[in-house]
């Protein structure tokens, strides 16, 4: 469920604590995002406004994210305007999806005067704007000009106004008489559509929520019900309201029915969901910061590695057409022992073949039935040049067909690392496990290099994942190709378990012996790992070969992550997220 107005007010009456209290320092790790440190009676808090199109919101966060080396600049208007200043108050505009933080800070004539920083959560028209004197904006963290909206421009120096609001109501300015007058000019409207159309900050799911409450269908046009029936809805959005102005939330967090994968939150219980799990947060912030903070590393890996991805699916698309001309070379030429046998037939029949023939049938002595070969011949040739058409096409089909099986063997290779690539930057990453790809990448040759100014970079090297199996042996995962050569040809040591996804790209894994002899269940569970952290994740059965290291080796030239190896042995595993989470003790982001 999006934030809706109904837990904008939850958060907004969250942040109350914050009234008083003053703006220490201003991050934005973000293109779209800023954090704010903010002290006050003793406490220190970090309020995160972010304006994602996918995930847009307003809430406490515990999460401290690197910041960009030189800040953007709506960052550094933000620390020029609202550095050290005071919060005045909180506000949520006719219960729009809306939150307006007011703030006393000084101006450069060092006179205090009151600004407004504005978040406005709506989908991919979110943005973070400061508002100074006479409603005029100072900034935006998204420019808005007349070439995105002709009907309203966020740009410094225009008037600020809110959004247009398409006629809807304050709900907590609810009425019985206004609400009966809204549903009839609602007319043909099914009942659920016309609530969450006439007042603001109710979504579809908190419209439904009101019509089951009321012992009504939400999907009923409004000409269906009886009087008695509005009244009772009205009642049930009444009471709803109630409960909002006196502040009486219960934040959950819903779960599908199997009680494994989360579907949805709200701020109090929704009839919608009734037979859902639940769990009940005491904070509606770190409820929303649990919901959304797998949604987020997604969405934000997706787009930093959004040009990598194109890059890598490009090559690979190359590749692809590349292999079906190589497929199709190679059938071209599979038949060339017909131009040998051919030039053989002739050179043993030379005599018989006269200049001017376009054709010579010969006694084929290679087959074993002795039949009949008809020859073509080019009547301008002489017979021996004839012959030796046949003899080069022949070696010029052999050079190719030896040719190709190097080449597709080097095609299908590429592929390989390149679907191992991909399959890493479909993952949760972090910035530095991007950086890593990155260079990888342009070692590889993918990427131009780029001379770095100034100091080198500190080494970029990550440590592997690191789990632990159900009977206490340490396991390590590989997060990139490079990470997998370290691990493997470094790390690992000869009476160590390596494990591998047999012909599916994937993380390598080992198992440390530390000189014990390696369990069953050890192994079991290294299996596991190795199949989760794979493109076959989502299958089952999912076939894993392990083997010694000492049995496994890298060929001189091979690219990053490439290995062969022997002696293995082939455990066949369905990934299952729970045992996942029981080797996790590091708590890894999954």
């Amino acid at each position: 469920m999006p934030l809706d107005g109904i837990v904008i007010s939850n958060i907004k009456s969250e942040l109350l604590k914050l009234k008083g209290a003053r703006i220490d320092k201003i991050h934005q790790p973000e293109t779209d995002e800023i954090v704010l440190i903010i002290r006050g009676y003793g406490e220190s808090y970090r309020l995160l406004l972010t304006a994602t199109s996918q995930n847009p919101r307003i809430h406490f966060t515990e999460i401290s994210k690197e910041n960009p080396k030189t800040p953007p600049l709506f960052c550094m208007v933000l620390r020029k305007h609202l550095s050290n200043g005071k919060i005045t108050a909180i506000h949520q505009p006719d219960f729009e999806r809306i939150v307006e933080i007011f703030i006393e800070a000084p101006d450069e004539m060092g006179d205090i005067y009151e600004k407004r920083l504005i978040i406005e959560i709506m989908g991919k028209h979110s943005n973070i704007i400061l508002v100074g004197k006479n409603n005029t904006i100072i900034d935006s963290i998204k420019h808005i000009s007349y070439d995105k909206s002709s009907v309203r421009q966020v740009l410094p120096g225009r008037d600020y106004f809110y959004p247009p609001s398409q006629q809807k109501l304050n709900p907590l300015l609810l009425s019985e008489d206004e609400f009966l007058k809204k549903m009839e000019e609602a007319g043909p409207m099914k009942l659920q559509e016309a609530i969450y159309k006439s007042y603001n900050g109710i979504s579809p799911v908190m419209a439904s929520h009101l019509c089951i409450n009321a012992q009504l269908d939400p999907s009923l046009f409004i000409a269906q019900i009886e009087k008695e029936g509005i009244y009772r809805l009205y009642n049930a959005f009444s009471k709803a309201m109630e409960n909002v102005l006196q502040e009486k939330y219960a934040p959950q967090l819903i779960y599908e029915a199997s009680g494994e994968e989360v579907k949805d939150f709200y701020s109090f219980p929704i009839s919608v969901y009734e037979n859902n799990p639940k769990k009940e947060f005491g904070s509606i912030s770190s409820l929303i910061e649990n919901f959304y903070i797998d949604k987020d590393k997604l969405y934000r890996t997706k787009q930093k590695t959004q040009d990598l991805r194109k890059l890598v699916q490009n090559h690979i698309d190359r590749l692809v057409k590349k292999k079906e001309i190589q497929i199709k070379t190679l059938k071209e030429v599979e038949n060339r022992e017909a131009y040998r046998i051919k030039g053989e037939l002739l050179t043993s029949n030379i005599h018989s073949v006269e200049k001017g023939m376009t054709s010579f049938t010969a006694v084929n002595f290679y087959d074993e039935n002795m039949a009949e070969l008809a020859i073509e011949l080019d009547p301008n040739m002489t017979p021996s040049e004839n012959a030796q058409k046949y003899f080069k096409k022949y070696n010029k089909a052999k050079r190719t067909f030896a040719a190709l099986q190097e080449q597709m063997v080097q095609t299908d290779e590429e592929l390989y690392y390149l679907d191992s690539v991909m399959s890493y930057l479909s993952g949760k990453l972090e910035e530095r496990d991007i950086k890593e790809i990155r260079a990888e990448l342009s070692e590889e040759g993918y990427i131009k290099k780029h001379k770095e100014k100034g100091k080198k970079s500190e080494s970029m090297k990550l440590k592997p994942m690191h789990f632990v199996s159900r009977d206490g042996f340490d396991i390590y995962v590989g997060k990139n190709n490079k990470q997998n050569d370290e691990l493997t040809l470094k790390i690992a040591s000869n009476n160590d378990i390596w494990l591998h996804t047999k012909n599916i790209p994937g993380s390598h894994v080992i198992i440390k012996s530390m000189g014990r002899e390696i369990t069953d269940k050890a192994i079991e569970d290294g299996a596991m790992l190795a199949a989760y952290f794979s493109k076959g994740q989502s299958s089952s059965m999912v076939p894993v070969d392990y083997t010694y290291k000492k049995n496994v080796k890298k060929p001189a030239g091979a690219k990053p992550g490439m290995v062969i190896y022997e002696t293995n042995k082939t455990a066949y595993i369905t990934p299952d997220i729970n045992i996942i989470k029981e080797l996790n003790k590091d708590g890894i982001s999954l």
